[in-house]
């Protein structure tokens, strides 16, 4: 009786070091560890009639950022203003834009430039 004691007490005690380590993992995602920090995704979906692409910008920062400002290249810009701390936001370029990179500026020196990544295609799913 004593080692199914023994061995349920390791079991729990496994489960709440994973739950820890995993709970630490997850709370970085979710906290904010700079005080102005940005996060930018640009995507292309590539249909066969069309490309569409998308910005996922996000302030990951404790501060807002002010005077934010996105270069869709080839002449295209578009002003956000400010972001709160927390707040997403999805942006398109215009549909004659050659959608190669973005470039991300703002005050308090933020600057990220990144080219589009394409979506993986799935079976069964539009464009595939």
């Amino acid at each position: 009786m004593k080692q199914y004691t023994a061995i349920i007490g390791i079991g729990i005690a496994a489960i709440g070091i994973m739950a820890v380590i995993f709970g630490m993992d997850i709370l970085k995602l979710s906290v904010s560890t700079q005080d102005y920090d940005i996060f930018v995704d640009p995507i292309l979906d590539k249909q066969s009639l069309f490309v569409m692409g998308r910005v996922t910008i996000q302030n990951t920062g404790y501060q807002p950022l002010t005077n934010v400002r996105v270069n869709f290249g080839a002449g295209d810009t578009f002003d956000l203003g400010t972001i709160d701390s927390g707040e997403k936001i999805i942006v398109s370029p215009p549909s004659d834009n050659p959608m190669e990179y973005v470039m991300i500026s703002a005050d308090n020196d933020i600057f990220v430039n990144k080219a589009y990544r394409e979506m993986p295609k799935m079976v069964g799913m539009m464009g595939s």
